[in-house]
């Protein structure tokens, strides 16, 4: 018997213990697709006024200031619960209406308070930004944020 370890078994080791966590990674990076595409999604809810809406998102940069579900700037208040602190799951019609007239009132004005821009959204691009809210929210989001606030 050998008393070290020799070249040949020390390269096996070597490129066995590659080839296992290579398939190791392959097979998690796998499942984390399949889970985000078929668990953790609400793809009956992707809509098209949902996917306008994410682009109107995209469009006028609002992950510059705030962010959904912990992704973007902490500049402004986290949206990934917006919908819920809305009341939309009580009262949906309610929480539309006021989600358009917050965003429409902006700027406030307010002295020593961060001031949102102004934008002049169409009716048909503020509702799919508030679709695309609405969506955001039933997103398994494993209880982020932590606060209702956000």
């Amino acid at each position: 018997m050998a008393d070290g370890l020799t070249k040949s078994a020390a390269r096996n080791i070597f490129y066995g213990g590659s080839l296992f966590f290579f398939l190791l990674f392959t097979a998690l990076t796998a499942h984390s697709h399949w889970y985000m595409v078929n668990k953790s999604t609400d793809k009956e809810g992707l809509t098209e006024s949902v996917v306008q809406g994410k682009h109107i998102w995209e469009k006028n940069m609002c992950i510059n200031c705030h962010s959904i579900m912990g992704e973007g700037a902490y500049f402004a208040p986290e949206l990934g619960n917006v919908w819920e602190r809305y009341g939309g799951h009580q009262n949906p019609e309610a929480a539309r209406a006021g989600l358009a007239a917050w965003i429409r009132a902006q700027p406030l004005g307010t002295q020593g308070r961060r001031q949102m821009p102004a934008y002049d959204f169409s009716d048909e691009e503020m509702n799919a930004l508030i679709d695309f809210l609405e969506w955001t929210d039933g997103i398994d989001d494993q209880d982020w944020p932590p606060t209702p606030a956000g």
